[in-house]
């Protein structure tokens, strides 16, 4: 065996080594934190999932412990299999793109029927121009948007609260990454205009770095060429974004824009108030992120503590040298992440919260 595949070999077994050592102390921690106990609800509720994969998934197992049924139901077929189960609770998530067009119509039919409905939106406020309208056929509305629970008060709706999204902690979770998942700094996410502009800032800076940048429309890339090697494009499963997340040593959070014909159909241009799902689901990985800041995030996290934030170009740049040069500090803050998630940050955590905002 040559010197050069003597200290390849050599490598590979120390990163493995490190890999493991990672993940055993993240699962010794995550070992030490008491389950989530959520009190019952003896409640039959039929879920209507949106098609995300990681948020629908999660709320039907931590329904599943928490109810005394949880079907999950098709909007195609929400009458029919309403009138069939008889739920105490109907509940839609988000209600959004892939509805058919008479879903609006059964949801008024289940309700004449005296079947209670509840809504939780999760993509405010970028789709405001058709959340109004579809806020009225609920008798309850959970919003994970801060600036959106005065926009359903003011169309009628008589039930309105605010309710972050939370993370499944068995999708999302400190993992094995293998070398392909491995880099310095990971950003996974369509490039809406205000992400493209920040990688196109930050392109100078990333040189000589491992960097992923994954997702859709990157083309939109001033600097394509000069970033294209860090591109990979379209989209991946939940399961592929967890090794990601668990390969990089930085991931970065940056919302997307909320302003009036910014990638959105927000034409009352609400302002984005909240942090996204994403949010808890990095943090639930073991890695240390770095996110833009947004008015609700210390309700959930403590900046430098649990997470870090930017609020520049210049500090994003400043926090990142740091960071990969001191890994005990990068790795203590992705402890303590890990801990605040799935100990507070579940959705066994969150949905006890939201059901008991709803008589049943």
């Amino acid at each position: 065996m040559s010197l050069a595949m003597r200290k390849g070999q050599k490598e590979g077994y120390q990163a493995g080594y490190n890999e493991g050592y990672r993940v055993g102390g993240y699962r010794a921690l995550i070992e030490r934190i008491p389950p989530a106990a959520p009190p019952f609800f003896d409640a039959r509720i039929l879920y209507i999932p949106q098609g995300f994969e990681s948020i629908d998934e999660g709320i039907t197992k931590a329904l599943g412990g928490m109810v005394r049924e949880c079907i999950v139901g098709r909007p195609e077929t929400l009458l029919e299999t309403t009138l069939s189960v008889k739920p105490d609770l109907i509940l839609v998530m988000n209600g959004l793109h892939v509805f058919p067009e008479h879903f609006r119509e059964s949801l008024d039919q289940v309700r004449q029927q005296g079947f209670r409905t509840a809504i939780w939106f999760v993509d405010d406020p970028y789709f405001t121009d058709e959340t109004p309208e579809l806020s009225r056929h609920f008798d309850v509305v959970f919003t994970h948007e801060l600036s959106c629970v005065q926009l359903y008060q003011s169309v009628g709706a008589q039930e309105v609260h605010y309710m972050p999204l939370a993370v499944h902690p068995e999708l999302f979770a400190p993992t094995m990454a293998g070398p392909a998942y491995q880099s310095d700094i990971c950003f996974i996410g369509n490039a809406f205009r205000n992400r493209a502009a920040l990688f196109d800032e930050l392109a100078p800076f990333l040189a000589g770095k491992r960097v992923r940048i994954i997702g859709g429309f990157w083309e939109r890339l001033a600097r394509y060429k000069e970033l294209s090697p860090f591109v990979y494009s379209g989209f991946i499963p939940a399961a592929e974004t967890v090794k990601f997340y668990n390969g990089a040593k930085i991931v970065i959070n940056l919302h997307r824009p909320s302003e009036r014909g910014s990638d959105n159909r927000n034409i009352m241009n609400l302002q984005g108030r909240s942090i996204n799902p994403r949010t808890f689901e990095i943090n639930a990985c073991g890695t240390l992120q770095l996110t833009d800041i947004r008015e609700d995030l210390t309700m959930y996290y403590t900046p430098g503590v649990d997470i870090e934030t930017f609020g520049s170009v210049e500090e994003l740049k400043q926090k990142i040298s740091y960071y990969l040069a001191n890994e005990d500090h990068r790795r203590s803050i992705a402890m303590r992440a890990v801990a605040s998630t799935m100990s507070k940050h579940t959705y066994a955590h969150r949905l006890p919260e939201l059901l008991g905002k709803i008589p049943l």
